[in-house]
């Protein structure tokens, strides 16, 4: 890993100093550095970002309430995007470098090696507005998911995403969008993935994975692309909507997950799985300081039966099925900052966990935008049949 950081560093250094050949050029805080061609051959922008993490939380119990506290680097990631020949042809690949970005990958299916790669894929636009992509990247699923953890609206994403999102995988995407009027804009996304999450190295173990997204913006695009940006940021003049749903079909799942989650295996090593199906509904509405989020996510087995039996009838393991409901709000004053409110619902199934909800209640200060921020929010966490939790978070970003 080391090594590793090491070689990155020193290669960055020889592209940036090598000014007989290419343009160097950092114009503002948090636009990160930008390295042309003279010939304009290629592109290429670096940046760095990390978010540090203070977290308190307070837990009822029969003796009293139980006192604990964290506080750590929550993500450090270096982050290159551009362009090769042509603009056409874009890439990005995005590195995590903290133990909670890289941890999950000390099984055989990693190699036994740390889960650095976070995205690493190229698109190509041939032909007018569609656009093909291959490698590593984040699939089309929930909206919270795809928007970047540098530009959310609290301090980290809700417990539906943690719990039924589809997070990351390899293989295929191909992009389209189009206007359905002047000002409606139609965008269509398909994916046909590996379906066992980033860095898997050591085979195919279950099925392939289909994802299909479609969204409808009926009052044209969102500034800035508003519509993946949690918080009002650029403040919109006229009402702006996003309508999206996914659907994911994970043929054979062998991860507890789908994409995430613990391998599901019996005694004598063989991998054993099921078809996991997963819906996801959301919207996005933002005008002047307010915006506001909604979304629904459902995840089933084939059989409906969240649990994975071995030849001799006994339980190796649970896929976490269930629903789950989020809506978000927030208002970002004259002054940049913000007030924001959550509440999510949790269903899994009954094999799964305990029912469970959710309020939190959030403040932000924004000093330029979301690229230097500090946020703070307060959970209130009431599992059903098990006791209450007030969680406490404060966190900084600062994004270069």
């Amino acid at each position: 890993m080391k090594q590793f950081i090491t070689t990155l560093f020193i290669a960055l250094i020889l592209v940036m100093s090598s000014q007989s050949h290419a343009q160097f050029n950092a114009y503002k805080f948090g636009d990160g550095i930008k390295v042309t061609a003279q010939d304009s051959s290629f592109y290429m922008k670096f940046g760095f970002r990390f978010q540090n993490l203070a977290m308190v939380s307070w837990k009822s119990t029969d003796d009293g309430t139980k006192l604990a506290s964290n506080f750590l680097v929550r993500r450090a990631r270096l982050k290159f995007n551009g362009y090769a020949v042509t603009p056409k042809l874009t890439w990005k690949m995005e590195l995590g470098l903290t133990n909670r970005d890289i941890g999950g990958g000390i099984g055989s299916e990693f190699n036994k090696a740390a889960n650095v790669v976070l995205d690493a894929y190229a698109a190509y636009t041939f032909h007018k507005n569609w656009t093909i992509q291959f490698g590593q990247s984040k699939l089309p699923g929930n909206r919270e998911r795809v928007i970047s953890s540098a530009n959310l609206q609290l301090v980290d994403r809700s417990r539906l995403n943690s719990r039924l999102n589809i997070d990351r995988d390899v293989g295929l995407q191909l992009k389209h969008k189009w206007h359905l009027a002047t000002n409606f804009i139609v965008k269509e996304v398909f994916a046909f993935t590996q379906g066992e999450g980033r860095n898997v190295t050591g085979g195919h173990y279950g099925g392939y994975s289909y994802t299909g997204r479609v969204e409808l913006l009926p009052f044209g695009s969102f500034a800035a692309k508003g519509d993946y940006i949690g918080s009002a940021i650029k403040r919109e003049a006229t009402p702006k909507l996003a309508i999206g749903a996914s659907y994911n079909l994970n043929k054979n799942a062998v991860r507890s997950r789908g994409q995430l989650g613990s391998f599901i295996k019996d005694a004598e090593g063989n991998y054993r799985g099921k078809d996991l199906k997963t819906f996801f509904a959301d919207l996005m509405f933002k005008y002047q300081g307010l915006s506001v989020a909604v979304e629904y996510a459902d995840k089933t087995t084939h059989d409906n039966i969240p649990t994975v039996l071995d030849d001799r009838q006994q339980i190796i393991g649970t896929f976490y099925t269930g629903s789950a409901f989020v809506l978000q709000a927030g208002y970002m004053f004259d002054n940049q900052m913000e007030l924001v409110v959550r509440y999510n619902q949790m269903n899994p199934d009954e094999l799964v966990a305990n029912h469970e909800t959710r309020w939190t209640v959030g403040f932000n200060k924004f000093f330029v935008g979301h690229k230097l921020k500090i946020q703070t929010d307060l959970t209130g966490i009431r599992p059903e049949g098990a006791n209450n939790t007030i969680l406490w978070r404060t966190q900084m970003d600062i994004h270069f």
